[in-house]
C-alpha cells in the first residue's frame, strides 16, 4: 500500500466569520507554513465589516457579551495541543484560556467601575454609562504569540466593540489558530477580525482608516509615532497596550462615556 501524503495546512485570513485567501492572492511562508498575505483591499473589508457587526455586538447584553467569551475559552481549551504548537507551548495557552475567562467575568461588572450617578443641582437624576468606542484597530504583538494577542483582543471585545486586528509578521500562526477557535466559538461573525500579512504594508491603512474609531499600538514598536500621526486625522483614541497585563482598566481604555439626565418624578 502507497505511503499517505501528509495534508499541509495553509492558514488563510479571518474576516466575516469566514476563512478567505487575501484577494490579491499573495502568500508567504512563515514558521514553515504557507500563510496569507493581506491587501489594503482585505484590510478595508475587515474594517467595513466590522463596523457593520458593531451595532448587534453593541446591543447584545453584558451578560451575553460575557457567555460568548466564556465559550471562546472552551473553544480554546478544546484546542489547547494545536494552539501549544503555534506559541511557547500549553503553559502559555492555559494563562491565554484563563484571561479569556477573567476578561469574560468584567462584561457585566465594567459598567459599575467606570459609570456612575453624579450628583448635581436640580431635581433631575443623572448618570453617565460607558459605551462601545466602536471599531478598534490592534496591532498585536510579536510576544508572546497568544497571549498576546488575547490580552489586546479581550479587552474591546468586552466592552462591545469589534476589531480588526494586524497578527504579528513573524509569528502569525498562533493568531489564525486562535481565529478557529473564534469561528467555532458565539461570536457573530464580523467581530473579530484578523489579517496575517506584513505589518509594514498594512499598520499604516488602519491607522488612517476613517472608519476606525480606536487604536492599539501594542506590536507597533518603531513605528508608533507614525502611526499615531495618521490616527490623528480622524482623532482616533490611541491606546498604547502592553502584551501581558491583566486589569478591568485595560477594557475602560476602550469605552466613550456619556452622560444621561432624566427627571425625577413628583
Amino acid at each position: 500500500m502507497p505511503a499517505r501524503l501528509t495534508v499541509k495546512k495553509t492558514y488563510k485570513l479571518f474576516i466575516g466569520g469566514a476563512f478567505p485567501r487575501s484577494e490579491s492572492g499573495r502568500t508567504l511562508i512563515v514558521e514553515g507554513a504557507n500563510v496569507a498575505r493581506a491587501s489594503r483591499k482585505d484590510l478595508r473589508d475587515a474594517v467595513r465589516i466590522a463596523r457593520q457587526a458593531g451595532k448587534g455586538w453593541a446591543g447584545a447584553t453584558a451578560y451575553n457579551r460575557g457567555q460568548v467569551l466564556y465559550r471562546l475559552a472552551e473553544m480554546m481549551e478544546d484546542r489547547r495541543a494545536a494552539l501549544g504548537a503555534a506559541c511557547r507551548g500549553t503553559a502559555e495557552v492555559d494563562r491565554a484560556i484563563d484571561r479569556v475567562v477573567w476578561y469574560a467575568g468584567w462584561a457585566d461588572k465594567i459598567a459599575q467601575i467606570v459609570g456612575s450617578s453624579n450628583p448635581v443641582a436640580g431635581p433631575y437624576f443623572n448618570f453617565t454609562i460607558p459605551e462601545p468606542t466602536g471599531v478598534v484597530g490592534i496591532i498585536a504583538p510579536a510576544e508572546p504569540a497568544l497571549l498576546g494577542l488575547v490580552t489586546r483582543m479581550l479587552p474591546a471585545l468586552v466592552g462591545g466593540n469589534t476589531v480588526v486586528v494586524v497578527a504579528s509578521d513573524v509569528h502569525p500562526i498562533a493568531a489564525i489558530e486562535l481565529a478557529e477557535c473564534v469561528a467555532t466559538s458565539d461570536l457573530p461573525a464580523g467581530v473579530a477580525n484578523i489579517l496575517t500579512g506584513q505589518r509594514a504594508e498594512l499598520a499604516p491603512w488602519l491607522a488612517g482608516h476613517m472608519d476606525v474609531a480606536a487604536l492599539d499600538l501594542a506590536g507597533a514598536d518603531g513605528d508608533a509615532a507614525e502611526l499615531e500621526r495618521l490616527g490623528a486625522e480622524n482623532v482616533k483614541r490611541i491606546v498604547h497596550g502592553r502584551a501581558d497585563t491583566q486589569s478591568p482598566y485595560e477594557i475602560s481604555a476602550f469605552l466613550e462615556l456619556k452622560t444621561v439626565w432624566h427627571p425625577i418624578g413628583f
